[in-house]
């Protein structure tokens, strides 16, 4: 009866302990805008805000893989890499002739290749996917400077950039696409049976195996669809930038693991939503545009970056201590 009870007591206290999160979070997103609103005034304007989800769009993409992956006790290192690469070959292939609706097409379809190549190295050759997923970023970072000598790819096709640059009421499609993607993949997450066979091999992989779910065959979709949705950053990259450039989102996967583990996904596997980690996006994003506005220095902002993934991996640390209690 005791063990029943305090069973009980420990769930009750782990879902005061991730409410009391999402309202800290709100906090802090709020203190940031506050902050930054008083020291520049146009900083909470309309303008400035769609600039920042602008900025958010690829970022945050990357983040939809990257909070799946890290729930079911994986990581993606290769996602920010395997975006530039298929931004490059998208430019590379209109630029040849072919028309950038099917060359959209084309690279979204190869992109479950890298997806492929990662969970192949974990799940049939058994490396940890830190080590795995950082080969493959490796890979697909050579293959990007490769395929155009290094070199940035302009595209002068005027209907494909336009999807960088048209707008809704005000908001870029990266943007509204970015959020709507958000949506579709949190109710995936959180309402479907595939969304609790994600909880639960992160969370306990016996108990997975015991329910009858394929731990490795659910990796396998998730590092697929991780690689497409990266495939997906690339060509709006691609597209906000004119050009295709192999070094385009070098450093993003680290922003994507800070915005989730930030946003209360548990390092460790087994809890957190995407919810959280747009929170999480949001307070990244509104941060850096913060430092931009005041004129920082990008070396600062780098360092402000590290802190900021520490701060995240010392706060997931804590909540896992809470939980533990």
């Amino acid at each position: 009866m005791r063990n029943g009870e305090q069973t009980r007591s420990n769930r009750a206290a782990g879902a005061m302990v991730f409410q009391s999160n999402a309202v800290m979070l709100l906090l802090v997103l709020a203190v940031v805008i506050a902050f930054f609103s008083i020291t520049n005034k146009n900083y909470f304007s309309y303008t400035n805000i769609t600039n920042i989800l602008l900025g958010a769009s690829t970022v945050g993409l990357l983040a939809i893989g990257e909070t799946y992956l890290i729930i079911a006790g994986h990581i993606d290192l290769s996602s920010a890499h395997t975006a530039a690469l298929f931004g490059v070959w998208t430019a590379i292939l209109i630029n040849s002739g072919m028309p950038w609706g099917f060359a959209i097409l084309v690279v979204i379809a190869v992109s479950p290749l890298v997806g492929f190549a990662n969970a192949g190295l974990v799940n049939i050759f058994g490396l940890q996917p830190f080590i795995a997923t950082l080969a493959i970023a490796q890979v697909c970072q050579g293959v990007g400077f490769l395929i155009c000598n290094g070199k940035s790819i302009p595209i002068n096709e005027k209907t494909f950039v336009m999807i960088g640059s048209m707008k809704l009421l005000g908001i870029s499609f990266p943007a509204l696409l970015m959020i709507v993607l958000f949506f579709v993949y949190g109710f995936i997450l959180s309402k479907t049976v595939f969304g609790r066979s994600v909880y639960m091999i992160g969370g306990n992989q016996t108990a997975a195996h015991l329910a009858g779910l394929n731990p490795k065959r659910i990796s396998t979709i998730l590092y697929v669809m991780s690689a497409m949705i990266a495939a997906v950053a690339g060509v709006l990259m691609t597209a906000k930038m004119h050009s295709g450039q192999p070094a385009s989102a070098t450093g993003s996967e680290f922003d994507a693991i800070t915005a989730a583990i930030l946003g209360g996904v548990a390092f460790s596997g087994g809890k957190g939503n995407l919810l959280g980690c747009f929170i999480g996006l949001l307070i990244i994003e509104c941060f850096g545009n913060g430092l931009t506005v005041l004129n920082v220095s990008s070396f600062w902002q780098m360092v402000a970056k590290g802190l900021l993934l520490i701060a995240a991996l010392i706060f997931d640390y804590v909540r896992r201590k809470k939980l533990a209690v």
